[in-house]
């Protein structure tokens, strides 16, 4: 997608953070933006920094709940037309450990993280596609999608689940013009982390060192703007992976090292080689350009 003048995008988390940084940013490129989100006080916030701002719609939207996304994609369509970009980016922290007994916490992060990105794309989705403009969606991950972060295991499981679904959803989406992005950053100043001196309620002294030292990042953390400024080149050029902070690096390149290291020597029989590369084959025709006869929906 390399036009963005004049169309559309619904971002869900809008109000704050990488959802407002990336409405900012599309703002700058002169589109319509339907900042969705479930926070009254950001919505609030929002409004004041974009005031005077063509083109902007505020929407009250919970993404674990399918009525109120169905709700607010209807209420974006007759505001503004057809949605063009979906940013599924609404998320929250905590969620609790992989091994905690508790299920309430978990359910909710899932519900939210990983819940708010496949209620999004089945419901905006068809609308996109059956309004046959092309368009983008951009999911957002998180760098806990690529490495482990202690002691997160709900958002680490949904953001990584976040990956796989996008993965998916490119291939199927290929054919119909529309593009799919995934999101990972790494510290960037939002609302999901929020600092001891900006709220008085957070014990700092009697924190672990971790969440310390998580302060201080954040602290130099990556600016929303910048972020979304990210995501209008990665849909321009129809690229999968928007990694904005190249700290992770190394560990990356290790991981995937490992990965590859710990394949059998033994090489396999030439019917499972036949397949394999018959099935990668389909997925390349598929992803290039130009027209495909077969199946992707």
């Amino acid at each position: 997608m390399d036009t963005f003048a004049g169309r559309t995008a619904f971002i869900t988390g809008g109000a704050s953070g990488i959802g407002l940084g990336m409405a900012r940013a599309f703002l700058e490129q002169g589109m319509q933006v339907s900042l969705a989100d479930f926070s009254d006080e950001h919505i609030a916030s929002a409004q004041e920094l974009l005031a005077g701002q063509d083109g902007v719609f505020f929407v009250k939207c919970d993404v674990a709940d399918r009525d109120s996304v169905q709700a607010a994609a209807e209420a974006t369509v007759a505001q503004f037309g057809n949605i063009h970009v979906l940013c599924n980016n609404a998320g929250v922290n905590g969620g609790g450990k992989a091994a905690d007994p508790d299920f309430e916490a978990w359910d909710r992060a899932m519900a939210v993280n990983l819940g708010g990105v496949i209620n999004g794309t089945k419901i905006i989705v068809p609308m996109m596609r059956a309004a046959g403009e092309g368009g983008h969606v951009v999911n957002t991950s998180s760098m806990a999608g690529m490495v482990p972060l202690p002691n997160l295991g709900a958002y680490s499981t949904s953001k990584y689940a976040i990956r796989g679904f996008s993965e998916s959803l490119r291939i199927q989406l290929a054919r119909d013009g529309i593009g799919v992005s995934c999101l990972f950053p790494g510290a960037t100043r939002t609302a999901i982390v929020p600092l001891p001196e900006d709220d008085p309620s957070i014990d700092a002294e009697n924190a672990p060192q971790f969440l310390k030292d998580l302060w201080e990042a954040m602290r130099g953390a990556i600016d929303p703007l910048d972020t979304g400024r990210a995501v209008v080149e990665a849909i321009r050029e129809n690229r999968f992976y928007i990694f904005t902070n190249r700290e992770f690096l190394p560990e990356v390149i290790q991981r995937h090292r490992e990965i590859e290291a710990a394949f059998p020597d033994d090489e396999p029989t030439e019917a499972r080689t036949r397949f394999e590369a018959k099935r990668s084959e389909m997925v390349r025709r598929i992803m290039a350009p130009g027209p495909y006869q077969g199946e992707s929906r």
